[in-house]
């Protein structure tokens, strides 16, 4: 009678409709102690300053401190130009190699879709000292090269112009293979019969691309474009490994400047509230992207 009490106890409790939830329960509760746990502790210390070993509240000193800062408004604004320029010219280096990948004219194509699909296998650091090496002003096989055709070595990586391009070229290296097989697996999805529809009423090559290509990826160029901001944003291997945020701080990004606080200075607080600054701008970028993209 045990048994069946027990039994029937326990289908009573596991049924068709909270089955699914309790079976969710232990991995819910694991992302809430190992993410949201931290988030709430790192919104707690970002009110807080650390005096003697202890974190004591500081009200919003942090943040106002922040907004004086004109080294983290140098970090902003270093990063902020990095995203204006790469990440248009990597999405448009994208849609490019994605529609070449696409058309039947293409030779081998599978061969170049993995091609360009390798750099984002390699790591980050890995990378990033391959192109140090390869900028390198005395010894680079870059400015090798350049020496062959008569041409002056160029200061790649210690002049802060050329450090930045250094850093772009790098990026849109590593990432532009990766967001033109996303391009592509949407082009895909784009029916044959709209491209048929516009020959029989006279388009061009260059209508079709502009009204049917570009219209069938619109999702994907979101997609992309919030991703790779929010990416960019959040900047650190690159400029680390290439410049360490040098010359004279030419290369210093936001997320460089919240490491040196928080893991060089140890000031938690005030790295915290780094963070949480940079949430806003991130998340505040993505809604207007995805606005823009709902209006058109």
């Amino acid at each position: 009678m045990v048994t069946r009490a027990n039994t029937s106890s326990r289908k009573h409790f596991l049924t068709q409709r909270n089955a699914p939830y309790i079976f969710l329960l232990p991995m819910v509760l694991l992302y809430g102690v190992f993410k949201i746990c931290p988030y709430l502790y790192s919104a707690w210390l970002s009110f807080t300053t650390n005096q003697s070993g202890k974190q004591l509240f500081a009200g919003f000193d942090n943040y106002t401190r922040l907004f004086k800062d004109q080294l983290f408004w140098k970090a902003l604004g270093n990063t902020a130009i990095i995203l204006v320029i790469q990440v248009p010219l990597m999405l448009f280096l994208a849609i490019l190699l994605a529609v070449a990948f696409n058309s039947a004219f293409l030779k081998l194509r599978s061969v170049f879709r993995m091609g360009y699909f390798l750099p984002i296998v390699m790591g980050l650091v890995a990378y990033g000292i391959l192109f140090k090496n390869m900028l390198d002003a005395n010894s680079g096989v870059v400015n090798y090269l350049l020496e062959l055709i008569h041409l002056k070595p160029v200061p790649w990586l210690t002049d802060s112009t050329w450090a930045k391009i250094s850093i772009i070229m790098a990026m849109t290296w590593h990432y532009t293979g990766q967001n033109a097989i996303i391009y592509l697996a949407q082009l895909q999805s784009i029916p044959t019969e709209l491209y048929e529809a516009a020959s029989v009423d006279g388009a061009n090559g260059w209508w079709k691309f502009r009204s049917v290509t570009l219209s069938g990826l619109r999702p994907a160029i979101l997609l992309t474009t919030v991703l790779s901001t929010i990416g960019t944003l959040q900047l650190f291997d690159e400029p680390y490994v290439l410049t360490n945020g040098g010359p004279d701080n030419a290369t210093l990004t936001v997320g460089m400047y919240l490491y040196m606080q928080g893991f060089k200075y140890f000031d938690f607080g005030y790295a915290s509230a780094i963070g949480y600054v940079m949430l806003i701008i991130i998340v505040g970028l993505s809604v207007i992207q995805f606005w823009i993209q709902r209006e058109k």
